[in-house]
């Protein structure tokens, strides 16, 4: 095989495509892991939920990861970004920014998403660190704090009911008139959680710990998290060039062993789930690399 072709190649080298290597790799595998270095999370101070690794920076993970993915000798590394991916008679051809072509097999796409978040000034710098998603990597380290939920309608409401479990000292923040129903806003006020439609102007904060809350009437309130989900889209073109199906929530379909709706094509890690976790990732980066490399033992045999 020569030096620029592989049997694999993973777009993506965080924790799912990290994954995918290790599964790869001990299966023996030529695997090629290209990854520009910006993964989602990268504004996190620690990650959670996840055994063995609870509290550990997730730069501490994904460095230890790759470490243990650099023993296998089948699998390589390359700083760059994939610029396209497109069919070719052996399998995909990929173009990176420096200009490099390569040949694979197969493709596995660790792409992770990339969040469009409201137009708030100081919400960006504090995103992944005040401004949360998910109550389970977060939640437990700002339990009991005075905590607010930037959302409207079905979410908000469904979020609100969540939220709870961890914090009493709630509110929800719709940013504009609220489209919850008068029932979804009857129980959300029973529960003491009340209600603000006040424009956000900007938010204070301290290295990206929120301070206070600014209104556009000129109001202040302090708070110590704000949960958030925004809008996103994938991280990349290339997987609506290529032809693989999306979800109606924008997330890609793949089946249960994580292959897209383009043949030879994989999907793990953050693009395929709202279920943003490393541990959920990982998971789905060893599944996307056990099933690649099973289709590639049947397809030879």
């Amino acid at each position: 095989m020569e030096s620029n072709q592989y049997e694999v190649i993973i777009i993506g080298g965080s924790y799912s495509g990290l994954a995918a290597a290790m599964a790869l790799g001990r299966s023996l595998r030529k695997v090629l892991v290209i990854d520009a270095g910006k993964p989602c999370n990268r504004q996190t101070p620690h990650s959670h939920n996840f055994l063995t690794q609870d509290g550990k920076t997730p730069l501490e993970i994904s460095s230890l990861a790759k470490q243990q993915v650099e023993a296998y000798e089948t699998v390589s590394f390359l700083s760059d970004y994939v610029l396209s991916a497109k069919k070719s008679e052996q399998g995909f051809q990929i173009k990176t920014q420096e200009g490099d072509t390569f040949e694979s097999l197969k493709l596995i796409f660790a792409t992770g998403i990339r969040d469009i978040l409201p137009d708030i000034p100081g919400l960006q710098e504090c995103w992944g660190i005040s401004v949360i998603h998910c109550p389970y990597c977060h939640g437990y380290e700002v339990r009991n704090e005075k905590t607010g939920i930037l959302a409207n309608g079905d979410f908000a409401f469904e979020f609100g009911k969540m939220i709870t479990n961890w914090t009493k000292e709630l509110t929800l923040y719709t940013n504009g008139k609220s489209t919850l129903t008068p029932e979804q806003t009857e129980k959300l006020i029973s529960k003491n959680v009340p209600i603000s439609e006040k424009k956000i102007s900007r938010i204070i904060h301290q290295d990206g710990k929120i301070k206070t809350l600014v209104f556009q009437d000129g109001s202040r309130e302090n708070i110590t998290a704000l949960y958030a989900k925004p809008d996103f889209e994938q991280s990349t073109p290339i997987l609506s060039e290529l032809g693989c199906a999306l979800k109606e929530n924008g997330y890609l379909e793949v089946d249960q062993l994580q292959r897209t709706s383009f043949p030879g094509v994989f999907a793990c890690g953050d693009n395929i789930n709202m279920f943003r976790s490393v541990a959920f990732a990982v998971s789905s980066g060893s599944m996307a690399g056990a099933a690649c490399n099973k289709d590639l033992i049947d397809e030879s045999f």
